[in-house]
């Protein structure tokens, strides 16, 4: 007789107007683990605070269960994000569940935004944890106490696991078939799937614009729009310095006392942006837009690119360029 296969049991908590890839997604993600007959499969629990049917942002409805349906342990706990999410966090009774739900399971994880309601939980606090790329500076002023990662696509610490936007939690689930079933089993769910087990890169190649962000901040908007329009030159601190009326010395520190970074960083930052927007509205040579972005040279560029986005100008060009 062949052994009983285990099952998982996998609890999914939505509410109205969740985000409905955040809860498609990773269900799709185990059921076609399940769907290749994998030694261990997952049972899927789609809850709401009142069950029935709920409508997410997109309009269309999602069958779900009433909190009384969950009895039992519970293998993993995914808590979902969306537009419903800021009236989640503030949902008591909801915040509270997650909490007892949590001590249950064997690991606890949100899909984007859904970071924010974990953190209401305080399950977060002290953690590194990640949301979608939108999110990720509203999530640290609000719960100051979780350590926010930018650019991580997923984020594990210890049983709680937090995925960046949308899609990623498709690359959330594979990472957990992956930690209970291995990479080859993992790897047969992502090709079912057509996507990467580990797609190449962070969130942070997917962001909107940062220039404008580093501009508005700190009071230091008109050197921001100086840099912007001068990217090609010498931008080193002493004639930034210069340019704020103050000394080096002084300026790298009221620099990084309102803007918790350095000048460097900023201009990096705001030469990446320029060469992201050379590298997805035109065909110039890639020589030529590290030029015109103060890189210097490709390599320099390169290396930008990847300590930034994790992804080469040229693969950044090959998905993104129109």
């Amino acid at each position: 007789m062949a052994p009983q296969r285990r099952l998982r049991r996998i609890v999914v908590i939505a509410f109205e107007r969740a985000q409905l890839l955040d809860i498609a997604g990773p269900c799709q993600t185990f059921a076609s683990a399940d769907e290749l007959g994998l030694a261990d499969g997952y049972a899927l629990t789609v809850v709401s605070p009142t069950g029935g049917v709920i409508a997410t942002s997109a309009g269309i409805g999602i069958a779900t269960v009433p909190p009384r349906a969950v009895r039992g342990p519970i293998d993993t706990l995914i808590v979902v994000g969306g537009l419903g999410v800021t009236a989640a966090a503030r949902d008591r009774a909801l915040v509270a569940r997650v909490r007892r739900w949590s001590a249950r399971a064997r690991r606890t994880c949100s899909v984007c935004t859904g970071a924010f309601l974990l953190a209401a939980t305080g399950l977060l606090d002290g953690r590194r944890a990640t949301t979608h790329w939108d999110a990720c500076r509203a999530l640290q002023q609000r719960f100051p106490k979780i350590h926010v990662e930018a650019d991580p696509i997923f984020v594990r610490d210890g049983a709680i696991w937090t995925s960046a936007g949308v899609t990623a939690g498709i690359d959330l689930a594979l990472a957990l078939i992956e930690d209970d079933l291995g990479h080859a089993a993992a790897m047969r769910v992502a090709r079912r799937l057509v996507v990467f087990l580990k797609r190449p890169g962070g969130q942070s190649q997917f962001s909107a614009p940062l220039a404008a962000q580093a501009a508005s901040e700190g009071g230091l908007d008109a050197l921001h729009g100086w840099i912007a329009d001068h990217l090609g030159a010498d931008l080193r601190v002493e004639r930034l310095a210069a340019r704020a009326g103050m000394s080096p010395r002084s300026f790298a520190r009221v620099y990084a006392a309102r803007l918790g970074t350095t000048p460097a960083k900023t201009v990096e930052r705001l030469r990446v942006e320029a060469a992201r927007r050379a590298l997805e509205d035109g065909g110039a040579p890639i020589k030529l837009i590290a030029h015109r972005c103060g890189f210097g040279d490709e390599e320099r560029m390169r290396r930008a690119f990847l300590r930034r986005l994790g992804v080469s100008p040229s693969d950044y060009r090959a998905r993104f360029a129109g």
